[in-house]
Parts: structure tokens; sequence; C-alpha cells
């Protein structure tokens, strides 16, 4: 599977966990709006571009604001699925 499919299969419930997670962990960790606005282009570009979409430059962008998708001790539930769920795209874009 590539990483264009897995994101359009998982697009609904990643849009929603980008959001949830800039209302619940967004004075702790400002990087939640960083990640939220750069999976929006993410989606934007696979919607416009399909499987020929280069994805590089915003899963190195997701890896820098993540730690290389590193889970926050105080994350919860829908931060720690939306960071590997993430993680699991970015794998599957080497």
């Amino acid at each position: 599977m590539s990483a264009v499919t897995y994101l359009s299969e998982n697009e609904e419930t990643l849009a929603l966990y980008t959001t949830a997670i800039t209302r619940a962990h967004g004075d702790h960790h400002p990087e939640v709006f960083e990640v939220k606005k750069v999976y929006s282009e993410l989606s934007d570009k696979i919607a416009k571009q399909g499987e020929k979409a280069n994805l590089k430059p915003e899963f190195k962008e997701l890896r820098k604001l993540t730690d290389d998708f590193s889970i926050p001790a105080d994350a919860c539930l829908t931060m720690k699925n939306t960071y590997e769920m993430l993680a699991e795209a970015a794998q599957l874009n080497n």
C-alpha cells in the first residue's frame, strides 16, 4: 500500500484527530497546530495530484515537528493514534 492510499483511506479519521489534538493539547504542545496544517497540506496535495504527489517534504516537516513521531508522555489516546498513523504513512512513503 502506498502512503497516498493509506492517507486517502484514513482521511476522515486523521482530519478529525488532527483537529481534536489541537483542542486537547494545543496549550501544552503548540506544535500540534503545525501538525494539523501540514496534514491539511498533505490532503490537499493528494486531492490534486493523486498517486503522483510527492509527499516527502511534508513528511520531513512532520518528522521535525514531532521529533520523529515521538509520543509525548502526557498524550491522550487520540494524539498517540494520530502520531502512529502519520508515522505509518511516512514509512509507506519511503
